[in-house]
């Protein structure tokens, strides 16, 4: 006789208030960069399938793009069965919300759950000296919030300072785009340094925190307390089910 399985889940959960930050489109080697499409659409989907509550904002406020490899509907793209962002894109009321966001200094972290930050070719050119995004980052994990990164937007970790003046990372077990992944786009493009810095090689140069990545392009995210991160793209829905989890568990 074949084996029986039956699973059961909630459908709707408490209901939470996430702030989503994506990067602001900038330029990286004379080329157009956004954020990662299914980095944000993916736990976007996973979260209002749980009834929770997504806005979407960015450093400077304004309209917001995808990647543009990153964008299923883009002639270029690599990735053109991402259903998920498709859909978020013809949605009559999530594909506007990229037409206008309000910027980080709008909002504040006593309304919200939990915050988010997607990743992508924006953020390493964007996030670095963007004060104001540090500091909402910090005021977020100090009131007892969950603060969830993935791919390229846990570049957060490398600057955000808490008010005792420690790192938010120092302490913590964290991933996010590996050097190996660097290296195959290095590769991709022609052998072309494509970042100025990485993720992995700085974290490394700071002994008060673990940074571990898996193999390149492996679905992998971590959990350290209410910190979720998750190494790329690929890890998106494992990266959305801990940031449920973690919520589920909060009062």
């Amino acid at each position: 006789m074949e084996k029986v399985i039956k699973r059961h889940a909630q459908h709707v959960l408490p209901k939470k208030r996430i702030l989503y930050v994506v990067s602001n489109p900038a330029t990286l080697l004379g080329f157009p960069v956004g954020f990662f499409a299914e980095e944000l659409t993916r736990p976007f989907f996973d979260f209002i399938q749980k009834g929770y509550e997504v806005e979407i904002v960015s450093p400077k406020g304004g309209k917001v793009e995808f990647d543009g490899f990153s964008d299923p509907e883009n002639e270029q793209t690599i990735y053109p069965n991402d259903l998920v962002t498709i859909g978020f894109s013809h949605h009559k009321t999530y594909g506007t919300l990229l037409e206008s966001t309000k910027s980080v200094t709008e909002v504040k972290a006593s309304d919200y759950d939990a915050v988010c930050v997607a990743g992508g070719g924006g953020p390493l050119v964007t996030f670095k000296d963007d004060r104001n995004l540090h500091q909402l980052i910090a005021d977020f994990y100090e009131q007892g919030k969950v603060v969830g990164m993935l791919c390229h937007g846990t570049c957060l970790l490398l600057w955000v300072t808490l008010s005792d003046g420690s790192l938010l990372a120092d302490g913590k077990t964290w991933t996010g785009y590996s050097d190996a992944e660097e290296e195959m786009n290095n590769e991709a493009a022609g052998g072309i340094k494509i970042n100025e810095y990485t993720i992995e090689t700085e974290a490394k140069k700071n002994p008060n925190t673990t940074y571990e990545a898996a193999g390149p392009l492996e679905p992998f995210a971590i959990r350290d307390g209410r910190l979720i991160t998750g190494q790329q793209q690929h890890s998106s829905a494992l990266f959305s089910d801990l940031v449920i989890e973690a919520l589920t568990e909060s009062k």
